[in-house]
């Protein structure tokens, strides 16, 4: 069994970081008006139980070696994100939501997650502080995501991660010489990101709460709003085109944007990754336009900003919505569903299954037409000018299947709960691609998660859980042959 020492000392350090951040919510509600005391108190109650939680773990652990091994990593990846889920549905349950525990739970985890599904409804009504800690989590969920793919995944073997791992370790660069590097370069990019939409929010017209708020979910692509109607409560046109540009910003590697901020103006342009996404982009976006066009009659600069808004909303997994698009007919729709899985760059806050496994796979696909022409050929698959070996090769194949094996087992699961077809399936893909809305009328646009039965809630809070763990850190878990030795 592995020394679990390092391992409470980290999750303490986690839980006291947490403690802190329920500060802010808890600040504002004590000096809003009017003053909002109840649910001041509910998370300083959350901030008091968080530190007695984590201080005695520090206590307990402390000089522990924290050279940690795979086997520990997996372990502190895990339970770090379970536990600080737990922590953050206590104000849920605490304040004037008086939320249930499923639910409190559930809007955790998919805060959090940066999922951005939610059972609560009447958003407009909900007080300001409640609102303000949903932005925080996903906000705080969105940079611990960034982090982890690119310091901790290339080295727990996890669906291909290991194609990026000399970005992350590479010691010729200065800025990821270390993880402490690695984490401070990307934090300074997020918070740059995330002050730059909150300015460009203001401007065109939102209020700084509303803008402070929809800043911290559009960066970390969490979808959370402030209204029932999410971004179509706001009626500018201005305001979509610049929520379309810091999702896709947010949608590309940290690390390049680090890179590209400290001089390095051609990390975005040389990057297969980025340039698979971009064209991606672009192609959905006009084909999306062209469908909207020509078979609603809509005008250009709208269908053009539709079409880019709810295009960059999905592959981004944000999850925000302008429009209830159920209603475009059957292309869209099956368009926008298969878009649920795609997600976009590996290091970004972004879920899905990555652009880069798509574009391995289509070079594998490629090599193997190539091998049936002529069986005696050697062809080498390179990714970014390197060599992708054979056991990233099985391990992207891997990845692969058990992303789709999920989404089928969470499916059937869901129908047995009594689900219909669609909202089973489209639940099932939304929760494990970490996308937010599903489709049909229950989950979809217009929709939200709050009428599912309790049992439902807890197959999406796992699949919440999974598919932003990547699926295989958690399976790993339950393995025999990780207990032993």
């Amino acid at each position: 069994m592995p020394d679990l020492r390092p391992i409470v000392f980290l999750l303490g350090v986690l839980i006291t970081v947490a403690s802190a951040v329920t500060m802010i919510p808890a600040a504002y509600a004590y000096y809003s008006i009017p003053l909002d005391i109840e649910n001041a108190r509910a998370f300083l109650v959350t901030s008091g139980v968080a530190i007695l939680s984590g201080l005695p773990m520090m206590l307990f652990a402390r000089g522990a070696n924290f050279r940690l091994a795979p086997r520990q990593m997996y372990l502190l990846t895990v339970s770090s994100w379970i536990l600080i889920s737990l922590v953050g549905a206590l104000p849920f349950m605490l304040s004037t939501m008086h939320m249930s525990v499923v639910n409190a739970i559930f809007e955790s985890v998919s805060g959090l997650t940066t999922t951005g599904s939610t059972v609560m409804t009447g958003l407009a009504d909900v007080p300001k502080s409640i609102l303000l800690w949903r932005a925080c989590q996903q906000w705080a969920g969105g940079i611990g995501i960034v982090v982890m793919v690119v310091a901790i995944m290339p080295h727990l073997r996890v669906g291909g991660m290991r194609l990026f791992r000399s970005e992350a370790s590479d010691k010729s660069e200065k800025f990821t010489a270390r993880s402490s590097k690695v984490a401070q370069a990307i934090g300074a990019v997020y918070l740059l990101l995330s002050v730059l939409c909150a300015a460009f929010y203001w401007m065109a017209g939102m209020d700084s709460f509303n803008a402070i708020v929809h800043a911290m979910t559009t960066v970390s692509t969490g979808g959370f709003s402030t209204s029932d109607l999410s971004m179509q409560q706001f009626a500018s046109g201005t305001i979509l085109w610049i929520a379309t540009i810091f999702m896709f910003l947010a949608g590309l590697p940290f690390v390049l944007l680090s890179q590209m901020l400290q001089g390095n103006v051609t990390a975005l342009k040389n990057d297969q990754q980025v340039r698979g996404y971009a064209v991606l982009v672009i192609c959905s976006v006009v084909m999306m336009f062209t469908w909207l066009v020509y078979s609603y009659e809509m005008p250009l600069s709208q269908a053009v900003r539709i079409a880019a808004f709810n295009t960059v909303a999905i592959l981004t997994t944000t999850g925000y919505t302008i429009i209830d698009y159920n209603v475009w007919g059957g292309f869209a729709v099956g368009a926008l569903f298969f878009m649920t899985f795609v997600g976009a760059c590996a290091g970004s806050t972004a879920g899905g299954m990555k652009i880069f496994r798509f574009q391995v796979a289509a070079l594998m696909l490629k090599n193997h037409v190539r091998t049936m022409v002529h069986p005696r050929g050697v062809y080498s698959t390179t990714f970014n000018n390197r060599h992708v070996s054979d056991d990233i090769v099985s391990s992207i194949i891997a990845f692969t299947f058990v992303f789709g094996a999920t989404i089928a087992v969470l499916a059937v699961a869901l129908s047995l709960t009594g689900l219909d077809l669609v909202t089973s399936l489209s639940g099932a893909a939304t929760a494990v691609a970490n996308v937010g809305p599903g489709l049909g009328d229950t989950i979809g646009p217009a929709g939200n998660f709050s009428t599912l039965p309790d049992i439902a809630k807890w197959i999406l809070v796992i699949g919440m859980l999974l598919g932003r763990l990547e699926i295989l850190t958690v399976l790993v878990l339950f393995t025999g042959v990780f207990w032993r030795g």
